[in-house]
């Protein structure tokens, strides 16, 4: 058990940095995927074929919303029992997770392959991108079970206070994604299939490699008596997690979607620039959301433990560490704009430059905003306060999606940029009042 971390010791500050910046560094590289399949398409095929991807984008959040609530119900869970030294009933925990997580990938891959067109027909896709944004979400289901096997993976090794080994695969695997892309698609000519292939093979060595080593890592803890393979009841634990932790993320991925089909309206040199820009800016908060992630687990171990006072601590010192973190990004965000758009797209329109630049300049200044929402939100969702974190993340939702469809209308494409920062402030006093009222207790 020498690389599982108990973080129920030591100074909350020292044991954060610890163990969320290898969480930081995985999304970074985890992100890469992405913006590896942007950037190769927009350079090496087209503005269009920039378009697809992000188009295609979108919907596949749906599926990663599922894989991400899965993560985070099993993660918690094995946190808190892992904090109890409950040993046997953690191995039932990831044995049930695995199983469950398994039948519902299936489920979701049959509703892949029979209503992505329809998904596709209703954000309003263009004409022109059409057959490459179905031909990339067609390849993208395939690797659902990577998806979801490799997230569970993730969760497991963070709950046991591992941060390092899922940065090491993550490292590897997205160094190798890159390669991949540029091979498949300047090498062989293999256009938008050819990002979606180089995905698929990458994410799929990196999963079976990270299963085998939580498997082991399992077997080597000890336990009295022989863990369950099922447990119902361990189920709707974890489901009390997961189902609101997925519930959140469609919520939210249905949202961009509608939110998408608003951008698309606006046409494809609009649609472009977004798909540039909010690569950027989904790198900027999937990675909080990750640092958030580790404050679950930071604060379901100690709730395991009954060692309460380290939570106030916890959030003390997750906002300092994540703001310390937002500097140099919205620095680089407001100062290199130009620069970072015209990286994701070779001679872009000047529709796509001026819209892309556009969402960096109204959006980046409100990470300090929504980053702590992001740390409360992770302590409520550590501690099992659910209800209270899905009031805070609706809220979030329902401003962005309403005031996008309004604000369109008398400013243009952006007055949808301009629903991200209103959305994100009223969320974060929501969650901070939830946090200082002490409802996680």
């Amino acid at each position: 058990m020498d690389k599982n971390k108990d973080l129920t010791v030591g100074k909350p500050e020292t044991v954060l940095w610890r163990f969320c910046l290898p969480l930081f560094g995985s999304i970074i590289f985890q992100q890469l995927y992405n913006i590896a399949d942007s950037l190769v398409a927009g350079k090496f095929i087209g503005e269009n074929a920039l378009a697809a991807v992000g188009n295609s984008y979108e919907i596949t959040l749906i599926f990663i919303a599922f894989a991400f609530g899965c993560n985070i119900g099993c993660s918690v869970i094995v946190a808190q029992l892992f904090g109890a030294k409950r040993y046997k009933d953690m191995k039932t925990a990831v044995y049930t997770t695995l199983i469950a997580s398994g039948i519902l990938c299936a489920v979701l891959m049959v509703f892949g392959a029979v209503c992505c067109g329809g998904l596709l027909r209703l954000i309003h896709t263009p004409g022109e991108i059409w057959a490459d944004s179905r031909l990339y979400l067609d390849i993208y289901i395939l690797g659902l079970p990577f998806l979801f096997f490799y997230n569970i993976a993730t969760g497991i090794f963070s709950a046991l206070g591992d941060s390092k080994t899922p940065f090491i695969f993550l490292a590897a695997s997205s160094t190798a994604n890159i390669l991949a892309d540029i091979w498949f698609v300047a090498g062989f000519s293999m256009g938008v299939a050819g990002v979606a292939w180089a995905t698929f093979i990458c994410q799929g060595i990196s999963c079976v490699l990270a299963m085998a080593v939580v498997l082991k890592r399992l077997a080597g803890i000890q336990a009295e008596g022989k863990a369950a393979v099922f447990s119902a009841a361990m189920l709707r634990k974890i489901a009390v997690i997961a189902v609101p932790s997925i519930l959140q993320q469609s919520f939210i991925s249905v949202g961009n979607i509608i939110i998408q089909s608003v951008i698309n309206d606006c046409g494809v040199g609009v649609t472009a620039g977004y798909s540039a820009a909010v690569k950027l800016n989904n790198l900027v908060i999937t990675s909080f959301t990750t640092l958030g992630n580790g404050m679950s687990n930071y604060t379901a171990q100690n709730i395991g433990a009954g060692i309460w006072p380290r939570v106030k601590e916890g959030f003390r010192a997750g906002v300092k560490m994540i703001w310390i973190l937002c500097v140099p990004v919205v620095i680089l965000y407001l100062t290199g704009t130009e620069l970072l758009v015209r990286f994701f797209i070779n001679e872009p329109s000047e529709m796509a430059l001026s819209s892309g630049m556009q969402f960096l300049y109204i959006v980046s200044p409100f990470y300090f905003v929504v980053s702590v929402k992001l740390v409360a939100d992770g302590i409520l969702r550590g501690a099992g306060a659910m209800r209270q974190f899905m009031i805070a993340t609706f809220t979030d939702l329902f401003l962005r999606v309403a005031l996008a469809k309004i604000l369109v209308m008398s400013l243009g494409y952006i007055g949808i940029w301009c629903a991200w920062p209103i959305g994100w402030s009223i969320a974060m006093v929501l969650s901070v009042v939830f946090y200082r009222r002490g409802c996680w207790k």
